[in-house]
């Protein structure tokens, strides 16, 4: 596979990830899922907030505008996707976009939310990657329709897929619900229409991920070689239930990943306090903000007037 920079994967320059990821083996994907990805995200936060954040401001309408589009058009490119890797490499995008519009809704809740998005997305894309690695390594083809009723034949992968399914999805008392909540808390406070929008971002998700678990754990067993395929062994279950274990923890006390971060967050919240734009602000390119609009009026009026 070809070398790839860490990057985030933002619509419409993420066409790359879905190859990356059809192309690498499962402990790359691993690791590109749940380390690599996440590098854009650090950039937003170790440099372009804190450093530049009136430009941050002045460009989020950009952001929110690629994003939205991101998590709309990538869900629905992956409900129509054949192959198991594809289309978790499409969630990934719609997922990472959440965490772009949470870093740039300017408040404590988007930084709290974007940043538990990103632990979880590297913990539970990492394990449905490692999920379609085990299956394939069984049957070599990564084909949808290839496979059907594994929870037959295969109780306890079953079990891990569907746990790892349902944090994707954002289901309450996993890791998934408490990022994606956060965000949606602190996009609202942004802008509501663009909280609407990221809101059908869930429902999609739900619905494209329902759909990979229903066609493959589910359903009649048309194929006698995926019906023979044995289940989990001793060093994939203890894979898959390391994961499973902070996924779980994570959904049930999230304090324990929040504490430690609130006061980074706190700091570079004050630093962006001054540019934090107001109200729909977010979504109009090269407007002043009222106050900073008061100071030029107030500027610009003769000595007389005073």
């Amino acid at each position: 596979m070809r070398r790839l920079p860490p990057q985030m994967p933002m619509w419409p320059v993420h066409t790359w990830l879905p190859d990356a990821h059809v192309q690498a083996p499962t402990a790359g994907s691993v690791i590109l899922a749940g380390v690599l990805l996440k590098m854009g995200g650090y950039g937003f936060i170790r440099f372009s907030l804190p450093m530049f954040p009136e430009a941050s401001a002045h460009y989020a309408w950009l952001i929110y505008t690629l994003s939205m589009v991101a998590v709309v058009a990538t869900s629905l490119i992956a409900l129509v996707q054949h192959d198991m890797k594809k289309l978790i490499a499409y969630s990934s995008v719609a997922h990472m976009a959440i965490v772009t519009i949470g870093l740039f809704a300017f408040n404590v809740q988007g930084l709290e939310g974007s940043m538990i998005v990103m632990l979880s997305h590297g913990l539970v894309s990492g394990a449905l990657f490692l999920s379609v690695g085990i299956i394939y390594d069984r049957l070599h083809t990564r084909e949808i329709d290839r496979y059907g009723g594994l929870s037959i034949n295969m109780p306890k992968y079953a079990l891990f897929f569907m746990l790892f399914t349902m944090a994707s999805v954002g289901l309450p008392g996993t890791s998934g619900f408490v990022g994606e909540f956060l965000a949606l808390i602190g996009i609202y406070q942004a802008s509501s229409w663009v909280a609407f929008i990221c809101g059908t971002g869930v429902i999609l998700g739900a619905a494209y991920m329902l759909y990979l678990y229903r066609r493959v754990a589910f359903g009649e067993q048309k194929n006698a070689d995926a019906a023979a395929m044995a289940d989990l062994d001793w060093r994939e279950f203890t894979m898959a239930a390391a994961l499973a274990v902070p996924v779980l923890w994570m959904g049930v006390y999230p304090e324990t990943f929040l504490a430690p971060m609130r006061a980074d967050i706190a700091a570079l919240d004050a630093r962006l306090a001054r540019a934090r734009p107001v109200g729909d602000a977010h979504l109009t390119a090269g407007k002043p903000a009222p106050a900073a609009a008061e100071h030029e009026t107030h500027e610009a009026a003769p000595e007389g007037a005073h």
